[in-house]
């Protein structure tokens, strides 16, 4: 049964919406008749948040974590561990890792994981600019942060191939994470015991 809308505004603002992840139209609506009952200014304020947050956004020239300035905070910090990198899937995975406390070095977001079936492939990622970063000297060790799934361990191995002959220390987090599952939905206390007992990856 097609739902029918009082009005045409409302429909399409719904319709935007739902084509957000993890939100389907029953959502969408009810965060739409939610915006109507406050004031003018609530709506007005998300849009522009949204719109500058589109325009405005950077990402980080060293690590590509998302930034409001050339260098992230992260890698603008002076006390970070500048020896050691940890590698993770996406921008999610930095601020799960960063809420653990555990680790104090630099990041590198690859942007995604090797996956032939979605038509991704190396070059689709970040990691020659890890390499890069590796070759100029500085780094004692890369730490792999990738979902436990056959498409994080295939990137894994795709990139500590690479890494080899560079002589740093290879390690993975430790498998204190369910296989199959991603790190973002991963809790502080295990992802952070995760870290600390990383395995070194041969």
């Amino acid at each position: 049964m097609i739902e029918q809308y009082p009005s045409q505004l409302l429909e399409r603002a719904v319709g935007e919406f739902s084509k957000l992840p993890g939100i389907g139209r029953k959502t969408s609506l009810r965060l739409m008749l939610h915006l109507l009952r406050q004031d003018k200014d609530a709506a007005e304020n998300l849009a522009n948040a949204v719109a500058q947050l589109r325009r405005e956004v950077r990402y980080c020239s060293v690590c590509h974590n998302i930034s409001d300035t050339e260098l992230c905070p992260i890698c603008a910090n002076p006390q970070r561990d500048r020896s050691t990198i940890c590698v993770v899937e996406n921008i999610q995975d930095v601020m799960a890792v960063e809420r653990t406390g555990q680790f104090r070095g630099l990041y590198h977001v690859l942007g995604g994981i090797i996956s032939p079936m979605d038509g991704i492939g190396p070059s689709d990622l970040e990691i020659e600019s890890l390499v890069e970063r590796v070759k100029e000297g500085g780094v004692e060790e890369v730490i792999f942060a990738l979902a436990s799934t056959m498409e994080g361990d295939t990137t894994n191995f795709y990139i500590s191939r690479k890494l080899q002959p560079l002589g740093v220390k290879l390690s993975v987090i430790a498998r204190g994470i369910s296989v199959g599952d991603e790190l973002e939905y991963t809790d502080e206390v295990t992802l952070g015991r995760s870290i600390v007992n990383r395995t070194e990856l041969k």
